[in-house]
C-alpha cells in the first residue's frame, strides 16, 4: 500500500489545494479491499486512488463534502450487503489533508531511506462527526500528524499500521522482454531498477515506468538487497548471467529469478560450485530459475505476467492456486 499513499502525496503536492483523506479504518465481513487502504479527493472532485473496486467512491465522494464544508472529520459507514457483492461494512474515516512541510520531508526521507513507517488513525465504529478523529504518522521517533489542532479522545478506537518500503524489481538485462517486465512491473506500484550494459544502445526512455536505469558492467555491479527486493536476471547472455549471480552470492532479498530453461540453471550452478564450493545453499534454493509460473505463456507480455505471478506467490507465501478451488475466503 506504500506505493499507493507515494501517488496520493505526489498528487497533493502538484496541486497544494484542498483535500481529505479517505481511510477504510475497520471492516465487518469482507470486501474488495481491507482496512489501511486510502484515496485522496479534491475539492473539485477529482479522486487519487480508490478505496473498493469502485462501488463504494461516489458515495465517499458526496459525503466528503460534509467534511470541506465544516473542517471536521466524518466516519462514515458503507454497508455493501445490500449493494454489493461483498456483503461487508465498511468504516471510512474522511479527515482534512494538509500536511506541511516538515511531513513532506519526513515522509520522502523515509520513502527514500526505505524504511517502515506507522500510521495510527483515530475514530469510533460508527457513522459520525468529531473533530477529533484523525491520523498520525510516525517516522522513526517522529510522530506528525496530517491536519492541525487535533487530539485524539481517549475513547476512541485506534487503527494502526505498519506500510513497508516500497517493493522494488531489479530487472538485469534490457531486451525486449525485460522491457515488458518493467511495464507490468511498475502498473503493479512497484518501484522497477533496470541495470543494462553500457554499450547498449539503451535509455531510461525505453522502458515505460522506470524508477532507476543503471548502467554498468557486469563485474562492476553491486547491489544490496532488502526483504521487499525481486531481482529477475534476464541478460540473454549466459556469461553475462553467471557474472551477475557471482555479484549478488552474498545477498539476501526476497526473490532472485533466472530466465532460461532447467538446463541452463543447472549448468550455471555447476560453474558456480564450481568457482565457490562453500557458496550458501540458501542461496541456491533462492534462485528461481526457470523464472515464473507455467500458465503456458509464450508472448513476452505473458511471460512478465508469468514472472510477477510467481514473485507475489514467494513473498506472499502462497502457492498458486485457482481462486474457484479455495474454500474460505479469498484473503486468508
Amino acid at each position: 500500500m506504500t506505493h499507493e499513499l507515494k501517488t496520493i502525496i505526489q498528487h497533493y503536492e502538484a496541486r497544494q489545494e484542498n483535500a481529505i483523506l479517505a481511510t477504510v479504518v475497520a471492516l465487518d465481513g469482507s470486501s474488495y479491499r481491507r482496512p489501511g487502504v486510502r484515496m485522496l479527493i479534491f475539492e473539485n472532485g477529482d479522486m487519487i486512488g480508490a478505496v473498493s473496486g469502485g462501488c463504494v467512491e461516489k458515495e465517499v465522494l458526496r459525503q466528503a463534502q460534509s467534511v470541506f464544508t465544516t473542517g471536521v472529520s466524518r466516519v462514515m459507514v458503507y454497508d455493501g450487503r445490500y449493494r454489493l457483492g461483498c456483503e461487508g461494512i465498511l468504516y471510512i474515516l474522511l479527515e482534512p489533508f494538509s500536511p506541511d512541510h516538515s511531513f513532506l520531508a519526513e515522509f520522502w526521507k523515509t520513502i527514500e531511506s526505505r524504511k517502515s513507517f506507522h500510521i495510527r488513525s483515530y475514530f469510533q465504529k460508527e457513522q459520525s462527526d468529531d473533530a477529533g478523529y484523525h491520523s498520525v504518522f510516525q517516522f522513526g521517533e517522529n510522530e506528525v500528524p496530517i491536519a492541525q489542532n487535533t487530539e485524539p479522545n481517549s475513547d476512541f478506537s485506534v487503527f494502526e499500521q505498519e506500510l513497508l518500503p516500497c517493493f522494488q524489481l531489479l530487472i538485469i538485462g534490457a531486451e525486449h522482454d525485460a522491457v515488458q517486465l518493467c511495464k507490468y512491473a511498475s502498473l503493479t506500484g512497484w518501484e522497477v531498477s533496470v541495470v543494462a550494459n553500457p554499450r547498449e544502445e539503451k535509455t531510461k526512455k525505453d522502458f515505460p515506468g522506470i524508477h532507476k536505469f543503471i548502467q554498468v558492467e557486469p563485474e562492476m555491479f553491486q547491489h544490496t538487497l532488502d526483504d521487499q527486493t525481486a531481482v529477475v536476471i534476464m541478460t540473454h547472455s549466459f556469461v553475462k548471467d553467471l557474472q551477475f549471480v557471482m555479484a549478488l552470492k552474498e545477498e539476501q532479498g526476497a526473490y532472485i529469478g533466472l530466465l532460461g530453461p532447467f538446463k541452463r540453471r543447472e549448468q550455471l550452478f555447476d560453474e558456480l560450485l564450481e568457482r565457490f564450493p562453500d557458496i550458501s545453499e540458501d542461496f541456491l534454493e533462492k534462485i528461481h530459475g526457470p523464472a515464473g509460473i507455467d500458465i503456458g505463456a509464450e508472448t513476452p507480455q505473458e511471460i512478465a505476467l508469468s514472472i510477477l505471478s510467481e514473485i507475489l506467490s514467494v513473498v506472499n507465501n502462497k502457492a498458486p492456486q485457482l481462486l474457484k478451488d479455495k474454500m474460505g475466503k479469498i484473503h486468508s
